[in-house]
């Protein structure tokens, strides 16, 4: 079932808002639980957990940046 542009501007909103910062800690946490690793190889890891979040949410954030193909011109 597809989601309404309405829907997926709500949505949107919830993830950038809630899921985002949860999910920022939850990566900080287990990454200091680990030991201590070389900088380059923490900042790749870092690079790539921050593009990982949002391929689950790609249907969501797609088109929310352009006017609602729903409204009635």
């Amino acid at each position: 079932m597809a989601l309404s542009y309405k829907a997926r501007r709500r949505w949107s909103l919830i993830i950038l808002l809630v899921g985002l910062p949860v999910y920022i800690v939850v990566c900080v946490t287990i990454l200091n639980a680990l030991p201590r690793l070389p900088f380059l190889l923490e900042s790749l890891i870092y690079i790539l957990l921050g593009v990982l979040w949002v391929l689950p949410f790609k249907f969501v954030f797609r088109g929310i940046g352009k006017e609602n193909p729903d409204a009635k011109p």
